[in-house]
């Protein structure tokens, strides 16, 4: 085989680490960290694991909830090079396409509920949770009601990062640093968050409290001036917050009742992550609009799209004309290239019947197993894989530790140092494994987060 040189294999690790402190913005990075500390470098990846400065590390977190199926798949570098070298760029303005981006949208549209369509291209998940607000704003102009200017979130929200999706967010800090937090029209509602919020309730009527809480925020705007509800079927960058069963159809029964749009942002559950293709279809309700990110190339590369309704569709197409929207980028022909064979990869290899019949219920299983009972742990949630590790000052008051405290984060740590990456949020550990985690890999997951809580719980009873 011929192996092409490293361009970069005359740089020693040094010489990078002081080029990233001197020249790297960092998204979600205190600077002082990096004042402190050099950053790590990951340099190499494959299957679950991923390597940098000679360490090797199992990531539960995939990436970002994002490497579906898994790092370093010879099939999709393949197809990059091909189409890189035969159509290296050209763009989807003014009734142009490409081969790639025709077939991308059908796969998308074959795999979607039956009745969603139309798919617009984009680049992230930010991009198509944007693109979403712009279609829904222009909808209700073309309806006639431009009133309908509100948007319906939730407490514990995760939508994105640019102004408008950032605004969208449970973490209000990421709209308040920027000074735009007051810009938009967003209403939040309750989340549907059992273990914090349900108190005595069933799971199952605390759905429908929940849901409740929607309707009560559309009442008290004026059913005439909200436009669209959006929401993750399982919330995930805040915590893995797994609805009641309840939750979701009532949610949708509450939207139609007052004609409001319902958006389903898939940018983590899409693609198989809930054990169905998506999380609409394990919760049990149907979307006007979807979001669609992360699994959809496995972030392989900048990917993303917003599929919506025959219904939408019908009023953009037939009333609207010109649609004054788009990015250079939207439908690159290698990106779409990379995400269509991606999509076929876990069609062809069974991995969302894999997660719903074997691999999910089996993560469940052992994480409960080892930590359900642990002092320090309140809950354990999965669903597919999207799990989460809930931690608890007290288990029968569900008394949570000072964030300030930090002992999700201790936990993280105690976890890297035995060689495994999950994600701390809050007192939340966090994990979204590649769908190819074998079973063996989810029994280490599980082995190792009872030794990180045994050992932060030790040193929370020497305090003590």
């Amino acid at each position: 085989m011929n192996h092409q040189p490293d361009f970069m294999s005359s740089m020693t690790l040094e010489q990078l680490q002081a080029y990233d402190r001197q020249h790297h913005l960092h998204s979600f990075t205190d600077p002082d960290a990096l004042k402190q500390s050099p950053p790590f470098i990951i340099d190499s990846a494959e299957g679950c694991y991923v390597k940098g400065q000679q360490i090797k590390l199992l990531d539960a977190m995939a990436g970002l909830g994002c490497v579906n199926i898994g790092y370093g798949r010879k099939e999709l570098a393949d197809v990059a090079a091909h189409v890189m070298g035969k159509l290296s760029y050209y763009h989807s303005f003014s009734a142009v396409t490409n081969p790639y981006a025709a077939s991308l949208t059908q796969k998308i549209s074959s795999l979607a509920p039956d009745h969603m369509n139309k798919v617009f291209l984009s680049n992230s998940g930010s991009e198509a949770v944007e693109t979403a607000l712009k279609l829904v704003s222009v909808y209700w102009q073309q309806k006639g009601e431009p009133n309908r200017k509100a948007i319906i979130t939730r407490d514990y929200a995760y939508h994105g990062s640019t102004i408008a999706t950032a605004a969208l967010n449970g973490n209000h800090a990421m709209a308040t640093q920027f000074g735009f937090a007051d810009s938009m029209h967003v209403l939040h509602a309750k989340a549907p968050y059992w273990y914090r919020e349900g108190g005595d309730m069933s799971p199952q009527d605390f759905g429908l409290a929940a849901a409740k809480s929607v309707e009560d925020t559309i009442l008290e705007a004026g059913p005439e001036n909200v436009a669209a509800f959006i929401g993750e079927p399982v919330q995930g960058t805040m915590g893995i917050i797994i609805p009641p069963e309840t939750y979701w159809p009532e949610v949708e029964r509450i939207c139609r009742k007052y004609g409001v749009l319902l958006i389903a942002d898939e940018v983590v559950s899409g693609f198989g992550r809930s054990g169905h293709w998506f999380g609409q279809q394990s919760f049990g309700f149907n979307a006007d609009i979807m979001t669609l990110a992360k699994g959809l190339s496995s972030s392989y590369v900048p990917v993303a799209a917003t599929a919506i309704s025959d219904d939408v569709a019908d009023v953009l197409e037939n009333k609207l004309g010109l649609l004054q929207h788009g990015f250079t980028t939207s439908g690159h022909p290698v990106t779409c290239a990379v995400a269509l064979k991606n999509l076929m990869l876990i069609e062809e290899e069974g991995m969302v019947d894999a997660i719903r019949n074997d691999k999910g219920p089996y993560f469940e299983k052992v994480l409960k197993g080892a930590l359900e009972d642990h002092p320090l742990v309140g809950e354990v949630r999965v669903r597919g894989l999207m799990a989460a590790i809930e931690l608890t000052k007290d288990k029968n008051t569900r008394e949570q530790y000072p964030t300030e405290m930090a002992i999700c984060d201790h936990v993280g740590q105690g976890a890297l140092m035995r060689g495994l990456i999950v994600r701390p949020t809050g007192n939340v550990v966090v994990m979204c494994p590649p769908f190819i985690i074998s079973h063996a890999e989810m029994d280490m997951i599980a082995s190792v987060l009872k030794e990180a809580c045994n050992d932060v719980y030790a040193a929370l009873s020497a305090q003590s």
